[in-house]
């Protein structure tokens, strides 16, 4: 497994860089740190003058970035496997997935810092604009993690069910933790489109099924090594998910995640943004 390791000096990222000892040893980990140098803000100051602060700043950056990476690198287990460092110049969130693609990452970790809520559902932070665009599974660490035994695995569809399959089946964790195969039916939402009545017959055919769905799952990771089981659960689906996993007491949700517009990702949210956002777990977002 392929490891990028994303980095901004923050508490948050420190932990992330220690959750690696959850993580069975990879076959490349590389270390990355995003330098977005600052550019003089006066439109009057001459070109040259404007170069030389430029080159400034960005040296001091550099430094202390290598310090970072090399304060980092102390922190993984001995037997983490090749690593390497990186800085690279830009806007981090657009340097972690470009970066993840050129590497054809299988796992982006990273930290997350905190933003007010206004700032989080207008501008999106960094981790959650990897999320959405990234090219593989995000793994985001918002504080200490001691355990890793009990996962909750949120899915919806059959294309969550195969995500999810892809992801455990690379067996990334040292040693199998329990997982909670979760759908969350949100039946203050119309089932079927069109103004369908909602009869109790029909609310019990789709509780069935989505109790043979999760437990379907389940059963398909019985093979990987996992001892899952399965569970449904009624309501908001994000508000639902952050319940389970505090009632089972999750050292971790794995929660799917797709693809969609600028609009919808990051001002209106979905499902995987509000896991993000409300989390006190780290949160591995799938797709």
């Amino acid at each position: 497994m392929r490891i990028l390791l994303a980095v901004d000096g923050s508490e948050q990222s420190q932990e992330a860089a220690r959750f690696m000892a959850h993580l069975v040893p990879a076959e490349r980990v590389t270390i990355l740190h995003a330098l977005d140098a600052p550019r003089p803000g006066y439109p009057m100051m001459m070109p040259e003058v404007a170069k030389d602060i430029y080159r400034t700043v960005e040296k001091g950056m550099r430094e202390d970035g290598e310090r970072l990476l090399k304060g980092v690198t102390s922190l993984l287990p001995a037997d983490t496997g090749p690593i390497s460092t990186r800085l690279e110049v830009g806007k981090a969130a657009e340097v972690i997935v470009s970066v993840a693609e050129r590497e054809h990452a299988d796992l982006i970790l990273m930290g997350t810092r905190g933003r007010s809520a206004i700032e989080e559902v207008m501008l999106g932070s960094v981790s959650h604009r990897v999320a959405a665009n990234a090219p593989c599974p995000v793994l985001v660490v918002n504080g200490p993690a001691p355990s890793l035994r009990s996962i909750v695995l949120a899915v919806e569809g059959p294309e969550d069910v195969e995500a999810a399959r892809r992801v455990l089946s690379l067996k990334p964790f040292r040693h199998c933790p329990e997982v909670t195969a979760l759908t969350v039916l949100p039946l203050g939402q119309p089932i079927w489109p069109g103004g369908i009545s909602q009869t109790e017959s029909l609310r019990e055919k789709t509780l069935r099924c989505a109790w043979a769905f999760v437990w379907d799952l389940a059963g398909q990771l019985s093979p990987f090594g996992y001892q899952a089981s399965g569970l449904v659960g009624m309501g908001s689906p994000a508000t639902v998910i952050i319940q389970q996993a505090t009632a089972l007491n999750a050292d971790l949700i794995a929660v799917g995640s797709r693809a969609g517009s600028e609009l919808s990702r990051f001002l209106l949210g979905s499902v995987s943004h509000g896991v993000l956002h409300r989390s006190t777990i780290p949160v591995l977002v799938f797709r």
